[in-house]
């Protein structure tokens, strides 16, 4: 038997494939074949190439129950389409008769989040921790998770929960659409932003927004945001650091309470909160181990629901995962081109099941220059505040960077550390000093060996790596995406 799980209707689809031994076969993002960003629909494209790496029979595992959603919508003052109630009206009729109009086993969206986190962790135990915008009703959930002695069946009980519309994440997303950014889409920018400012809003913003910032009880509904006279003529800058500040102690308080109320001294940190990585540097304090799957947030409820289905450990392996580009990783011809222009995409291999880049498709660039930040952000069509991130050997990095806010093992981008030489890496050193670092162990992949490479070159044991796509729209998945890419923006990409 194999489990396909599903995430769709809301954004950002996926599906993923695990077979019966716990490998999972796939797992992909839909916008990467619709071209269509954030796209809440699974296309055809995706199934079917999900489907071609399956050999016999298999069940269908949907990340949410779509009648408990339903149910929220009402009470949020929403109409929702009837049709909702069911997950294959929500999937599509073209998609599920590709599916083979099998029958649909539902799971809540929280328990996907603590499925796909801690079946795919290194951890026989766990605290799980859980903290988005909004599931069905759930906002916030803690867990503790083992696996049965004997069967290795996993088994979860909910500890606390927080329900809507008290929610960490639509706090943030309300911020992020305050200083005029997409909410759901570009919480991200809002944190990068945060270090240009300062908190001088912090206290405002507590005692306008929450009512007890221990019990996570907000004054109102954030689902549509802050009213127009919130902060009036504040700095949009300023605005981003005091809601950073703010997330961070909401962030704390949880994990306060998952220390107290947990039984092991491992966490799983999941949703889509967990993809702040300045917030991120802080769990440290409360837990021993940390483990946050690289897709945290909804397209990693596919994986959620798949785990389910299976009920015991995933053999994770690397993050690899989607769409191939066939042909060894092209080492030589992007040292090459590294070494003449500084500058160049690459897609080969894999794709990468997550919102980072990794090295499979990505956008990559000599640290060192002074003026390479700004060439980036110019070909991404970016803000020129945005920062950049490091790719180096893991052995490394210690001397490089201040690593105690996460891990030496930093190979998905789950922490920031603060860069030991920012002047002489400017493109990948933030307003704060800080990195989002990304580190590579001595895994036998082609990054490895071309970070190897390149500092037997240049002396240098890191590189600028960013998603290869432009602002706005997917990354780059097949060769006709890469050959566009070049195409338009002057840029040698390498398969």
């Amino acid at each position: 038997m194999n489990y396909i799980g599903i995430s769709s209707g809301f954004h950002d689809a996926a599906i993923s494939v695990v077979d019966e031994s716990g490998n999972i076969l796939f797992a992909g993002h839909s916008e990467r074949y619709s071209k269509q960003k954030h796209d809440k629909n699974l296309c055809v494209g995706i199934v079917e190439d999900a489907l071609s790496y399956i050999t016999g029979d298999y069940e269908l595992h949907y990340y949410e129950k779509p009648y408990l959603k339903f149910l929220r919508q009402l009470r949020a003052g929403e109409s929702p389409s009837l049709k909702n109630l069911f997950a294959k009206n929500i999937i599509g009729p073209e998609v599920m008769a590709r599916l083979g109009n099998k029958t649909i086993h539902t799971h809540s969206h929280h328990m996907s989040h603590a499925a796909g986190g801690f079946q795919t962790s290194p951890f026989t135990d766990a605290t799980v921790v859980i903290i988005d915008a909004i599931g069905e009703f759930d906002t916030i959930t803690i867990w503790d998770a083992s696996y049965d002695d004997d069967t290795g069946k996993a088994e979860y009980k909910k500890l606390w929960s927080k329900k809507y519309p008290d929610s960490i994440g639509l706090f943030y997303s309300a911020m992020t659409k305050r200083v005029g950014l997409r909410p759901l889409d570009e919480e991200y920018i809002l944190m990068g932003m945060a270090a240009y400012g300062k908190p001088i809003h912090y206290s405002q913003m507590h005692a306008e927004l929450l009512q007890s910032s221990l019990d996570l009880d907000f004054t109102q509904n954030l689902h549509i945001g802050v009213t127009d006279d919130f902060l009036p003529g504040a700095n949009e800058m300023d605005i981003a650091a005091s809601a950073q500040v703010l997330v961070e102690h909401l962030i704390e308080n949880v994990m306060q309470k998952a220390m107290i109320l947990g039984r092991s001294k491992n966490l799983v940190y999941g949703g889509g909160v967990a993809l702040n990585c300045l917030a991120n540097r802080k769990l440290i304090n409360y837990f021993n181990n940390i483990w946050i799957m690289p897709n945290p947030g909804d397209a990693g409820n596919s994986l959620g629901a798949a785990a389910i289905g299976l009920g015991r450990k995933i053999n994770w392996t690397d993050a690899y995962l989607g769409y191939n580009i066939p042909g060894k990783y092209p080492v030589n011809a992007i040292l090459d081109e590294l070494l003449n222009n500084s500058i160049v995409g690459v897609a080969s291999g894999r794709a990468e099941f997550g919102p980072r880049a990794l090295g499979t498709r990505s956008l990559l660039a000599d640290p060192r220059g002074p003026h390479i930040k700004d060439r980036v952000n110019d070909i991404k069509r970016r803000q020129q505040f945005r920062p950049f991130a490091p790719v180096i050997l893991e052995e490394l990095a210690d001397e490089y960077f201040d690593m105690s806010g996460g891990s030496s093992d930093n190979r998905y981008m789950q922490f920031i550390a603060t860069c030991k030489y920012p002047e002489l890496f400017p493109a990948i050193a933030h307003a704060d000093g800080t990195s989002r670092v990304q580190t590579v162990p001595n895994d036998g992949s082609g990054i490895r060996e071309l970070l190897e490479k390149w500092y037997i070159l240049t002396g240098c044991p890191m590189l600028l790596n960013t998603s290869l796509n432009i602002r706005g729209e997917p990354m780059v998945n097949d060769i006709d995406d890469a050959n566009r890419f070049a195409k338009l923006y002057n840029i040698n990409v390498i398969s």
